[in-house]
């Protein structure tokens, strides 16, 4: 993994040679498309880099159980020294005493040999060895999937944030712009000085929302700089605007993905009912016999006086088969068969719990997404009539026809009717954002840096 303090000034050489839809424009800012922003996050997120690390501990434990299949070659030598020898008595007459057996040293070393030639509870561990790793891929997938959702929701939340802010600065503005008419007309004697009062008190109203927008906005480009995994001192903008995906929306729709063939946490439950069904298989496999090939090859030495004296050695060998029968083990293979069984039959009832909460969440996504949609263009419309009512408006104000009262409302009705629009164009993006999560169809070639335009 590249190291931090160097990633900021990585980061902009790459995605200044992905095409124009990337600029940098200090050496400490960059602006971000979507797209590149999932890259990124694919590449760099530690929860992702750690699953993708786990597929590879999960292999190597798959091989460690394929390893058993072959010989097993070892070698050992012992030493010891016989401190008191053994005494043999023979029943002969005249022979009280006893005879000693035994030299002062003995030496052994060589080689063993064992390959299990009939051993059908390792060729399952095998097979279940090999259904771990498509669980890990599995897990890898998952948080993938969930690394993109959070991306595009946070990247979705600075576009609302920062389209908040406009919409609030604009507001500001107009307040700030109808206050100083006001103050005008006051020193002209054609207002009153409670006039120009309530005009200013408009707009310091609006001076916290427009602080708390600006925070919010600044909290979510952080949001998104963590998931990145860059500087919090790098700052960053996006490349496209709430009002640019308007456009997308009703083709999106026409051929919605409502499929859960490719949903992560179904294929996970399927993937653990797979491992518990080889797991009894296996289990089973524990009352078959093994049947392995042995063989050994080694050498001794006997002698008495110092240990390195009087060397005698002779070899000795043998090849033979080993088998083994289980025939009573208490009853721990029986019941541990039991378990296996009971789990997996309680998997079947979790999955099946499982899909109809996700077949609820999928049509609660798809009736969020519809009902955003006619919500865009609702507020669209009450975006266009709310301008209009807001000119006419100022337009009297200035002929002196409608009070501050009237004109501040309507300032409020614009601004209130364009944070709609954009509220809904961010609820729909945050809805298709959870369909995808709920389908699990997401294409990761797309989102790699060397392919992101």
């Amino acid at each position: 993994m590249k190291k931090r303090n160097c990633w900021a000034l990585f980061l902009i050489t790459v995605l200044a040679s992905l095409g124009p839809s990337v600029t940098a424009a200090t050496a400490d800012s960059i602006t971000l498309s979507l797209d590149e922003a999932v890259a990124i996050a694919l590449s760099e997120n530690p929860t992702v880099i750690v699953s993708d690390m786990e597929i590879k501990r999960t292999d190597y434990a798959r091989r460690e159980t394929i390893g058993g299949l072959f010989p097993t070659v070892d070698y050992s030598g012992t030493y010891s020294r016989t401190l008191k020898k053994q005494v043999m008595y023979m029943d002969i007459p005249g022979m009280d005493g006893g005879l000693e057996v035994g030299l002062d040293n003995s030496w052994s070393t060589g080689f063993s040999l064992s390959l299990p030639l009939i051993a059908p509870a390792l060729w399952k561990s095998v097979k279940l060895s090999a259904v771990q790793l498509e669980q890990s891929i599995e897990s890898a997938r998952s948080s993938r999937l969930s690394m993109v959702s959070q991306v595009k929701k946070a990247y979705y939340a600075i576009l609302m944030a920062d389209d908040s802010y406009d919409v609030l600065l604009t507001s500001y503005e107009n307040a700030r712009i109808n206050a100083e008419t006001y103050r005008h007309k006051y020193e002209q004697g054609t207002a009153s000085e409670y006039d120009v009062l309530r005009a200013e008190v408009a707009v310091r109203n609006l001076e916290p929302s427009l602080l708390q927008a600006e925070n919010a906005l600044r909290l979510a480009k952080l949001n998104l700089k963590v998931l990145l995994g860059l500087d919090a001192e790098l700052r960053i903008g996006l490349a496209t605007r709430l009002s640019d995906y308007e456009e997308s929306m009703y083709a999106d729709m026409l051929q919605p993905d409502t499929s859960l063939a490719q949903n992560t946490s179904l294929r996970q439950i399927d993937l653990q009912a797979a491992y518990l069904k080889q797991a009894l298989k296996t289990q089973h496999m524990s009352w078959a016999p093994t049947l392995a090939f042995v063989g050994s090859y080694t050498w001794s030495s006997m002698s008495n006086g110092g240990m390195f004296e009087d060397f005698r050695w002779t070899p000795y060998s043998y090849v033979g088969i080993s088998l083994s029968i289980p025939i009573l083990t208490g009853g721990t293979r029986y019941y541990k068969g039991k378990q296996a069984r009971v789990a997996y039959n309680e998997m079947q009832y979790q999955r099946t719990d499982l899909e109809r909460n996700l077949r609820m969440q999928l049509t609660a996504a798809m009736d969020n997404i519809r009902a955003s949609i006619k919500q865009v263009a609702s507020s669209k419309e009450g975006v266009r009539q709310a301008e209009k009512a807001y000119l006419i408006m100022q337009k009297k104000f200035e002929v002196g026809s409608a009070t501050i009262i009237e004109l501040d409302d309507a300032n409020l009705a614009l601004a209130s009717s364009r944070l709609s629009y954009y509220q809904a164009i961010h609820d729909y993006l945050t809805a298709q954002c959870d369909l995808e999560q709920i389908s699990g169809n997401v294409d990761f070639d797309r989102y790699k840096l060397d392919e992101v335009k």
